[in-house]
């Protein structure tokens, strides 16, 4: 039956029984009933008015926060309680944030979170339906203390669901410091302002989404604009982990390259500012959840860090804020190349949606990260006939130094220590043709010259342990060259000056470096060296070979000394 025609027959039959009544009670029975209807038009007004409000504050208010806090202030005036808390479900519909409240409670905002279906505000988000507690609700079963708030100031309670025009979206909530019997009208008031709440909250959620859709795609325009653009390897990597990370709203993103070499995962680029973060160790593919990502070829997701065994710096997880984790390997054509790694501030579940969207990110990064290595190479190319030139023209240099100053046995040995020179530049080139970059692992260069010079001179009957000690890292090319010559003069040294004969069994090439300086050592127990030995007065055309290329090409200091049965020749110059 149409609601009119309902209402019109109850007002029928209520004027036919006030009829039947005698005069002095039908004038009393009317009063009462004009009272009631007055009560009735107030009731409305004040829905109408409240709703009026409600919509003025959701139509003028672009920001959600602001209009949520206007709202809870509305609300606790037209339900004459004492406060309103509005709960939103986040991403996931898992839990239930704070996200609008009345009067000075404000700066609870956000800090405030429930599970659903945790407390009474979340059950109605479970159950969908309203709850109506008018004293003592501490005493409910399914009451839960909330932090920042006094359990026991507040008597009355009423709940209501926040429903768009879809699903669940949220919990209203209004309270009463003392006892307090809710009527329908308050009630369905509430309910009322729930629905209207509901659904400007849920086109919020809408446009949001359409939003994050929308920059989502614009970052994978910008990075996919990268792949052809000119920018430096380092550049393209920053600029991939801050984007990632402003439009996925991540606390954290990275980029790691593998070392094949050593099965490491390396930090190449990250857009945290954080020097415990990019300062933390290499990590190993067998012991990392980035390994993981690498070794199984797929997406990993971690939901807290800081409590999953295996992940190796939980420490500084929780100093840096970190939560969950999703680790995407780095492919190209079936090949892994490294991981990007995606870290947020809170608990997350990923979804289906942004783990393809973080998989089209790390593949675009892999293409930048690959296109930018091949252009890398392609100047190595354009390039090497330069550097050959350069090498010939050292060649030559050496050879003319040689033919001035040089005094040789024999032809044979004359042309033995040119051949050796021109190897030791060689083994620069070698490095270089088999490394991803334009730079050239020192430990490598001082092994293969090690092995190469000194097996050539030493007696095939002389045994000598040869070893090349300290941490490993990279030489830019140009320094390379010279290191490598310098290299190839003082172990020529010190094997036919300090290993002559029986004396000294052990030979020693050790690097290290520091913040500002790069040392180069070369090490024997055999022959010391004169008391009053001056290398800068010396007629040895190796030893001015390394004074001339340290001091002039690499811009540092040569020392030769022994002490304690240790002949040292210590190159040291700036990085």
């Amino acid at each position: 039956m149409p609601w009119r025609t309902r209402k019109t027959q109850e007002h029928e039959a209520t004027a036919a029984a006030l009829r039947e009544l005698p005069p002095d009670q039908e004038l009393g029975a009317l009063r009462a009933r004009v009272a009631e209807l007055e009560r009735l038009i107030a009731e409305k007004n004040l829905e109408a008015d409240a709703l009026r409000e409600i919509g003025q504050a959701i139509g003028s208010m672009l920001n959600i926060d602001e209009m949520l806090k206007r709202v809870a202030d509305i609300v606790t005036k037209v339900t004459g309680t004492d406060l309103c808390l509005i709960y939103l479900l986040d991403d996931d519909a898992k839990e239930l944030v704070l996200r609008g409240a009345s009067g000075s409670t404000k700066d609870v905002v956000g800090k405030i979170r429930l599970k659903v279906g945790e407390g009474i505000t979340g059950w109605v988000a479970q159950q969908g339906t309203h709850v109506v507690l008018n004293r003592e609700a501490w005493r409910d079963s399914r009451f839960k203390p909330v932090p920042f708030f006094s359990q026991d100031s507040y008597q009355s309670m009423l709940s209501v669901p926040l429903r768009g025009n879809n699903d669940l979206v949220g919990v209203i909530n209004v309270r009463t410091n003392p006892p307090h019997e809710y009527t329908k009208v308050q009630i369905s008031l509430l309910d009322s302002i729930a629905r209207q709440v509901g659904g400007a909250v849920e086109n919020y959620n809408q446009y949001r989404r359409v939003e994050q859709r929308a920059s989502r795609l614009s970052a994978l325009s910008e990075i996919s604009r990268t792949i052809t653009s000119d920018l430096y390897l380092e550049e393209i990597l920053q600029l991939i982990v801050a984007m990632t990370a402003e439009t996925m709203n991540f606390k954290i993103c990275s980029i790691m390259l593998l070392d094949e070499s050593k099965e490491e995962l390396v930090i190449k680029a990250t857009q945290s500012k954080s020097r415990a973060y990019t300062k933390k160790p290499n990590v190993k593919l067998t012991e990392s959840v980035a390994g993981r990502a690498v070794i199984e070829g797929r997406p990993i997701t971690i939901r807290d860090v800081r409590k999953t065994p295996g992940y190796q710096y939980p420490d500084i997880a929780k100093k840096e804020g970190l939560c969950s984790l999703i680790s995407l390997p780095l492919m190209v054509k079936k090949e892994i190349i490294g991981v990007l790694n995606c870290y947020t501030a809170t608990p997350h579940d990923f979804t289906e949606e942004e783990i393809n969207l973080c998989t089209a990110l790390a593949n675009q990064a892999a293409i930048s990260i690959q296109n930018a290595k091949l252009v890398v190479r392609t100047a190595v190319l354009q390039e090497m006939h330069h550097r050959v030139k350069n090498s010939l023209q050292t060649i030559a240099s050496l050879l003319r130094l040689q033919v001035r100053m040089g005094k040789f046995e024999s032809p044979k040995e004359a042309l033995t220590q040119s051949i050796n020179r021109i190897q030791s530049i060689a083994t620069v080139h070698e490095l270089l043709s088999n490394e991803n970059l334009d730079d050239v692992s020192i430990k490598r260069l001082a092994d293969n010259i090690l092995s190469a010079t000194a097996r050539g001179l030493l007696p095939d009957a002389r045994r000598v342990n040869l070893s090349v000690q300290g941490e490993d890292f990279l030489l830019p090319s140009g320094q390379a060259t010279y290191v490598a010559l310098i290299l190839n003069e003082l172990i020529q040294n010190a094997v036919e000056h300090g290993l002559k004969g029986n004396i000294g069994h052990e030979l020693i090439v050790a690097v290290s470096r520091d913040e500002d300086y790069i040392t180069v050592e070369v090490i024997n127990d055999g022959e010391p060296l004169p008391p009053d030995f001056d290398p800068r007065r010396s007629r040895n055309l190796g030893l001015r070979i390394v004074e001339s290329l340290v001091r002039d090409n690499l811009l540092g200091e040569f020392t030769l000394t022994s002490e304690n049965g240790w002949t040292r020749s210590v190159v040291r110059f700036p990085r």
